[in-house]
């Protein structure tokens, strides 16, 4: 079982900056990526970026440029630096821990991201 755990979130301004930050522990073995997802209320769930064990990053195209995804080894952890934020409204962001195989997913309890105008 991995346990995950998110922080960081809160309410910002429109063109401000937030970073949150994601830690896994349990049996975090073979662990390929973690990430996050976005849900904004009445919208599905999508995904925003993720980094795998061997550093490589992928994002939607919607935060390309605005979004950073970073990971310390040694902690287990995962940060998400998000510059240049739009009034979108609410939305709870969701880190994951994606292991090999069939190993499963893992997701945190979310953590809320409001961007005011």
């Amino acid at each position: 079982q991995v346990h995950v755990v998110e922080s960081g979130g809160g309410l910002v301004q429109a063109g401000g900056s937030l970073r949150l930050s994601c830690a896994a522990s349990g049996n975090i073995l073979n662990i390929y990526s973690m990430g996050w997802h976005r849900q904004a209320p009445g919208k599905q769930r999508e995904l925003v970026a993720f980094i795998t064990s061997s550093g490589r990053t992928n994002y939607a195209d919607s935060v390309k440029g605005r979004i950073t995804i970073s990971r310390d080894v040694a902690k287990n952890t995962v940060y998400q630096q998000m510059n240049s934020l739009k009034a979108e409204g609410p939305a709870v962001y969701y880190c994951f821990a994606m292991k090999t195989g069939c190993g499963g997913a893992y997701w945190g309890q979310g953590t809320q991201v409001t961007v005011s105008s």
